[in-house]
C-alpha cells in the first residue's frame, strides 16, 4: 500500500512538472514558426539591395547581417546576467517586447520590386532546384550548418552539465557572435575576393572539422574560448559565399 501512494505521488509530480515543459514546448514552437520566415526575407531583401551595387562596393550584403549579429552579442550579455535558475519572467517579457518592436520596424522595410514580383511569377516557387549550382550550394551549406544545429543543440547543455554558469556560457556564445560580425563587416568580404566563394565554403568547412574536433573533447574553458572565433568562418564565411553564389546563379 505504501508503494502504490508513493507511486502515485510520483505520478502526479511528474505530471505537475509536465504542464510547465508543454506549455514551454508551445510557446518555443509558436515564436520558431513566426521566426523563420523573417530571416530568409531579410536575406532576400539585404541581397536584392547589394546587388546594383556590387561594382561600385557602396554597399555590402554582410554589413546588414555583421549588425544583426552584433545586436545578437549585446542580448546574449544581457540574458546572461539577467537569467536565474529560479526566475526566467525576465527574458520572457524582454522576448516579447523585442518580438513587438520588430514587428513595428517591419513598416520601415521597402516593398519588392515589381520586377522581382514577376520574375517568381513566371518562374515558379520551385524553379531554382533546377539549376545545378543551386543544388550544390544547399548540399554543401546543408553538410555545415547541419553541424551548426548540432552544435547549437546541445553544447549549453554540455557546458552547464560539466559546471559552466549562465554568465560564463554567455560569453562564450558572445565571442563567437563577435568574430561573426567581424568577418561579415571586415574579413570576409576580403576573403571571398581573394579566394572566391568555392575557396571561402573549403575554408569554412575546413574550419568546422577544427572546431567541432575539440569541442567535442573537451568543456575547458581556455580551450572553447580558443576555438570559439571559428565561428567566424564556420557560419559567417559559409554563409556570406553561399550568398554570393545565389548572387550570381539565382534570378
Amino acid at each position: 500500500m505504501v508503494t502504490a501512494i508513493g507511486g502515485n505521488c510520483d505520478h502526479g509530480a511528474l505530471q505537475r512538472e509536465a504542464v510547465p515543459f508543454l506549455l514551454l514546448l508551445l510557446v518555443a514552437l509558436v515564436q520558431a514558426v513566426a521566426l523563420a520566415p523573417t530571416t530568409a526575407i531579410a536575406d532576400a531583401l539585404s541581397v536584392n539591395a547589394a546587388r546594383p551595387q556590387m561594382a561600385g562596393r557602396a554597399f555590402e550584403y554582410g554589413w546588414i547581417r555583421g549588425g544583426a549579429s552584433a545586436a545578437f552579442v549585446l542580448g546574449t550579455l544581457a540574458v546572461g546576467q539577467l537569467i536565474s535558475p529560479a526566475d526566467l519572467a525576465p527574458v520572457a517579457w524582454l522576448n516579447a517586447i523585442l518580438l513587438i518592436a520588430a514587428a513595428v520596424a517591419t513598416t520601415w522595410v521597402p516593398g519588392p520590386a515589381a520586377q522581382a514580383a514577376s520574375i517568381v511569377a513566371v518562374d515558379g516557387r520551385f524553379a531554382v532546384l533546377k539549376i545545378p549550382g543551386f543544388r550544390s550550394v544547399i548540399v554543401v551549406s546543408a553538410l555545415v550548418y547541419g553541424s551548426h544545429a548540432m552544435h547549437d543543440a546541445f553544447a549549453v547543455i554540455r557546458w552547464s552539465d560539466s559546471g559552466l554558469g549562465a554568465p560564463t556560457i554567455s560569453l562564450l556564445w558572445s565571442e563567437a557572435v563577435v568574430a561573426e560580425v567581424v568577418v561579415f563587416l571586415l574579413i570576409g568580404p576580403a576573403i571571398l575576393v581573394r579566394l572566391g566563394a568555392r575557396g571561402a565554403a573549403v575554408v569554412a568547412a575546413a574550419a568546422g572539422v577544427v572546431r567541432w574536433s575539440v569541442a567535442g573533447l573537451t568543456t575547458s574553458v581556455l580551450l572553447l574560448a580558443v576555438i570559439q572565433p571559428l565561428h567566424g568562418l564556420t557560419f559567417a564565411l559559409l554563409h556570406l559565399a553561399c550568398m554570393r553564389l545565389m548572387e550570381a546563379i539565382v534570378p
